[in-house]
């Protein structure tokens, strides 16, 4: 490794910006992006065991609708929890904890006796699901160089939509051929991963740096560099950079202050207008098909496989192209051409199923695709001594409108019908639009440390 420059180990953004795609950045990526396989797998486990599940405990609405919101109530505090932690102790721990967590607890649920207790286990496994999330999407942030960090973070996310497709497809042969409780060992699976965590996973530098340990990030840097030269990369010399990382604290409060209220509030708008409508989509049309249209069980499902399709696409189209359009321009107009497509579908009640899925098809491919961008994007709207918090209280509003979205379809078809159902997510969509276009703060091409200074 070339000898280093003096105040190498203050300089700690310039040398991560120099550094080339190597097989450590592969090792390092391939490590989270299963941690994100398996998020988005245990997330949706819930819904797929529940047919098994509902006649053998003879489970009502009531007790469905619990289970479900129990979940999701855990995983909104442990983005919060770990979000704030992971500003104190560090993202690498944190990864850890929330990766045994949900691991452990999913295992457990696959014991689980009765309602009651897997009612329990299903929160505390969210406890791990919701704070995994948060810290992942702030350590690839504060990994990547500035030309092309939306595409280097996001084709490490991608294998959460992936996973989100694949549960589906695992559960139509697992639950019939081995029982509902092999779908929980499955998500227990990344148990295993934190051992390849601890070894390959550096604590970021960007984060000692904030946490005052420069000459830890230092050797962190040489560690990551040493490893780069030995695979035969030759590093190009360190480049000037607009800002260097600095030693900063943040809390709560700092998530108001200055830049940062206009920002929290817009992102927070974003979070939930993108997840009302995701989530609500995702958790009814199946149910719509069965009910409103009286489609056979298998077509409903196999409509359901399209829309999985749709998501994943979407999220490919959006990481080849991220960093070409921009990340204001994408959300806002993703969500704007959605929100029209479905108040287009008011008529929907008279409408043949096929083609109100097929036109649904076009809100899934671009707010599926907005959903994989909003945790990397809300991670570039803050300094690195708010990074995880901002982060994790953004997903938290995720795991919120995750219940409250299905719940007010419910609502919304009872008092105005399918039609309005349609409407409503239309206009939701559309707000989501304006804000991103008018609000939004642009980070492509900007250095982390350029767009999101340390709060003064």
């Amino acid at each position: 490794m070339p000898a280093m420059m003096p105040g190498d180990a203050a300089r700690i953004v310039a040398r991560i910006e120099r550094l080339p795609n190597s097989p450590w950045h592969l090792r390092m990526r391939a490590v989270v992006g299963v941690t994100y396989f398996f998020d988005g797998f245990d997330a949706l486990t819930i819904a797929f065991v529940l047919p098994a599940l509902i006649p053998l405990w003879h489970l009502g609405p009531v007790q469905i609708g619990t289970l479900i919101a129990t979940g999701y109530a855990g995983q909104a505090l442990g983005s919060v929890f770990f979000g704030w932690l992971a500003e104190r102790i560090g993202r690498v721990p944190c990864a850890l904890a929330s990766c045994a967590i949900f691991s452990v607890f999913s295992l457990a649920c696959a014991f689980s006796p009765g309602l009651d207790w897997l009612i329990a286990l299903r929160f505390l496994q969210g406890l791990g699901l919701g704070g995994e999330m948060p810290v992942m999407q702030s350590y690839l942030n504060e990994f990547s160089r500035t030309h092309r960090r939306g595409r280097f973070a996001l084709l490490t996310q991608l294998p959460f939509a992936f996973g989100i497709a694949v549960t589906s497809l695992v559960a139509a042969f697992v639950v019939p051929a081995f029982g509902w409780q092999w779908m929980f060992v499955i998500g227990a699976l990344p148990g295993f991963i934190t051992l390849f965590m601890r070894r390959v996973l550096p604590e970021s530098p960007r984060w000692l740096v904030s946490a005052g340990r420069a000459d830890d990030a230092a050797r962190v840097m040489d560690r990551i560099e040493a490893s780069i030269t030995a695979s035969g990369i030759a590093l190009p010399p360190l480049g000037a950079v607009v800002r260097e990382a600095e030693p900063a604290r943040g809390g709560f409060a700092d998530l108001f202050r200055g830049v940062y209220k206009r920002r929290t509030l817009t992102i927070w708008a974003l979070w939930i207008c993108t997840y009302l409508v995701s989530y609500g989509l995702s958790a009814w049309m199946p149910s719509l098909y069965r009910t409103v249209y009286k489609l056979p069980v298998d077509v409903a499902l196999r409509y359901g496989v399209y829309t999985s399709v749709a998501l994943f696409l979407g999220g490919c189209l959006l990481t080849a192209t991220i960093d070409l359009v921009g990340r204001r321009v994408w959300i806002g107009a993703a969500l704007l051409i959605s929100g029209l497509v479905l108040v287009g579908l008011y008529q929907a009640p008279v409408m043949q199923p096929w083609n109100v899925m097929m036109i649904s098809l076009v809100p899934f491919f671009g707010i599926g695709a907005i959903s994989l961008v909003l945790g990397s994007y809300t991670a570039e709207n803050y300094p690195t001594s708010l990074r995880a918090l901002g982060t994790g209280v953004g997903n938290a509003w995720l795991r919120a409108t995750s219940v409250g979205g299905p719940y007010l379809v419910g609502w919304m078809i009872t008092t105005q019908g399918l039609g309005g159902v349609f409407v409503m997510f239309g206009a939701v969509a559309a707000l989501g639009g304006a804000v991103a276009l008018l609000f939004a703060t642009e980070t492509n091409e900007r250095l982390l440390e350029e767009v999101s200074p340390v709060v003064g």
